[in-house]
């Protein structure tokens, strides 16, 4: 598949109770596999149904990609802590399908998450890359969507018989800190 089948043959939208089977297949093959998660089992559906409905509860959105109508790849934006403060600030994720890496339905998952969060009030959004220098399809994504690194946790993660090392990325949102918040 080419990027530009790939434009033209996916489609972004608000996941669905019914995707959750594709979505806890795809974070599967990461908790097991991949280097991003730092989950070491996989949750169980009943479990990804109440992570979903969490991020809705919050008022924010969980996308999936559908590839000629197949769940490929999903991302979320979730509240990035519980303290008041904080509540300008989200955090994202974002998975795909490993053999649909390469053709821009991550960057047309994040774009669009991107785009649904700047209608919001938040200002400021975070990705958690996991093993992020190890991790060169997240980290590029990251930084094509906008993102810089803003710090490097270094082997707070072991995973799979090695440390691993989280980079915090950020971007703004809207006018992010250039002005106060209504």
């Amino acid at each position: 598949m080419s990027a530009r089948e790939a434009a033209t043959d996916v489609e972004i939208r608000l996941a669905q109770p019914d995707d959750v089977h594709a979505i806890s297949a795809i974070y599967a093959w990461h908790v097991l596999n991949g280097r991003a998660s730092f989950e070491e089992t996989p949750p169980s559906i009943d479990e990804m149904r109440e992570r979903m409905k969490k991020v809705n509860d919050h008022g924010l959105p969980w996308l999936v990609a559908l590839y000629r109508g197949v769940v490929v790849g999903y991302c979320y934006a979730s509240p990035y802590r519980p303290r008041p403060a904080y509540r300008y600030t989200v955090e994202e994720s974002i998975y795909l399908d490993t053999t649909m890496t390469g053709h821009g339905i991550g960057s047309a998952l994040l774009g669009r998450l991107i785009e649904i969060c700047e209608q919001g009030p938040w200002r400021q959004m975070l990705a958690v890359v996991g093993d992020g220098h190890n991790n060169p399809g997240s980290l590029n994504l990251h930084k094509k969507m906008g993102f810089e690194i803003a710090g490097q946790l270094r082997s707070v993660g072991y995973k799979l018989g090695d440390w691993r090392d989280t980079l915090i990325m950020q971007r703004p949102l809207n006018d992010g800190d250039w002005t106060l918040p209504e």
